[in-house]
């Protein structure tokens, strides 16, 4: 896959819905469909390289949709949930826990592409159809460089540890974790332990 070209993976166990995804964004010279799966579990075990998720939640719970938007916003993936529902109420508990986009089924494919675009860009993209709504702030990410220290820090690394074990400097730890804190407002280690667990990452790190 091409530095310049988007990989995209999408949960949706709609075949029709997969053939109409797949033509509004393979069509653009920037964006490729990589992976079609049926559910979260089937992607973590074949999304390598890819960094969009877009779910599709035509047959989930509220509660479903937004607990698989948590679980892929902890392994670091920036999510865009394709709802049925129009209502505030309804996209709030997936934008809280981590959702980069949501757009309503009344998205066309000219929407869905700008969607994408600006969430690859590190922005967030919320559809027409809660423009003017007020909106919790998505969760930061946190990335891979810093799940490792993280869980280092929860292990009770020092700092040069930290950097030993990772083959950087100290210095690079140092902004590494200034980053976490600036994001998290977690200014102390034992805070920082938290964040580890609530993030999952110790779980989820890998030697």
């Amino acid at each position: 896959m091409s530095p310049s070209v988007t990989s995209i993976a999408v949960i949706c166990d709609w075949s029709l819905l997969q053939l109409g995804l797949a033509q509004a964004i393979n069509s653009q010279p920037d964006l490729r469909i990589t992976t079609f799966v049926k559910s979260v579990n089937d992607l973590l075990r074949k999304a390598n390289g890819v960094k969009i998720i877009v779910l599709t939640s035509l047959q989930l719970s509220d509660q479903a949709a937004s607990d698989q938007v948590a679980q892929l916003h902890r392994q670091g993936y920036a999510v865009i949930v394709i709802s049925t529902s129009e209502v505030q109420s309804d996209a709030v508990p997936c934008i809280k826990a981590g959702a980069r986009g949501y757009l309503s089924r009344q998205t066309d494919d000219s929407e869905l592409v700008t969607a994408i675009r600006a969430v690859a860009s590190g922005r967030s993209y919320f559809g027409a159809s809660l423009a003017g709504q007020s909106l919790p702030a998505p969760p930061p990410r946190i990335t891979s460089r810093e799940k490792q220290i993280l869980q280092l820090v929860a292990n009770g690394a020092t700092d040069r540890e930290i950097a030993n074990k990772l083959n950087i400097t100290e210095n690079t730890v140092h902004t590494h974790l200034e980053r976490l804190r600036r994001k998290y407002g977690s200014r102390r280690r034992a805070d920082l332990t938290r964040l580890a667990l609530k993030c999952g990452v110790m779980e989820n790190f890998k030697e």
